[in-house]
């Protein structure tokens, strides 16, 4: 069994669909820790409900970013986590810690990647008249939501949409494909080699796993 950790910053919507799937036996892995940088984040209370530890790191309490990237690293080694999921994770990490857990860290982004990479991607695909937005899972380089694609799900854009009614869709969609994409991981079905996603040895297509 896989040991999990996921870093937030929020509400934590897809750390509850993560810890739901762990408790009904469909990730082959258990959390070990949920790791905040937020200390009003809900998903703290909701990994406390679920009696899973959790940790505080906030940025006042260290001189620099790599600073505290590497105390969280140092966290993340000391629970022997082996894969490390950012749901909702506010917070660029550095290329140190990218690179330290290479090929073990997953993250999802609300776009089509490689369409509307950093903030306001909703926004983004509505004032550029796109006809269709989404998400995408994707293991995470130092390159800002430039690592390898997953997996994506669509949703359409309509005419009268606002932005709340893509996010909407959108997070829909989240809940269902993070899940499954960290099974994959979890019963050794995904791997990363040389920046390159693997799914049951098969390489994945530039865009993710052909789902439609």
């Amino acid at each position: 069994m896989k040991k999990i950790v996921v870093l937030i910053s929020g509400s934590g919507a897809n750390l509850q669909a993560i810890i739901d799937a762990c408790q009904a036996g469909e990730i082959n892995g258990k959390i070990v820790s949920v790791i905040s940088n937020k200390a009003k984040a809900y998903g703290l209370t909701r990994a406390k409900k679920a009696h899973i530890p959790t940790a505080l790191f906030e940025r006042k309490n260290f001189a620099n970013n790599l600073e505290m990237d590497r105390a969280i690293a140092k966290h993340i080694e000391t629970v022997e986590a082996d894969l490390v999921v950012l749901a909702g994770y506010m917070k660029i990490l550095s290329d140190e810690f990218t690179m330290r857990f290479a090929g073990k860290i997953l993250n999802i982004h609300p776009s089509l990647l490689p369409k509307y990479k950093g903030l306001h991607t909703y926004q983004q695909a509505l004032e550029a008249g796109e006809t269709e937005h989404g998400t995408t899972v994707h293991f995470v380089t130092p390159e800002l939501d430039s690592g390898a694609i997953i997996l994506q799900a669509k949703v359409p854009i309509f005419p009268e949409d606002e932005v709340s009614d893509i996010e909407e869709r959108v997070k829909a969609q989240e809940i269902q494909i993070y899940p499954l994409v960290i099974k994959w991981f979890t019963t050794d079905r995904l791997k990363e080699k040389n920046g390159k996603a693997y799914l049951d040895g098969q390489l994945l297509p530039e865009n993710g796993y052909a789902n439609e």
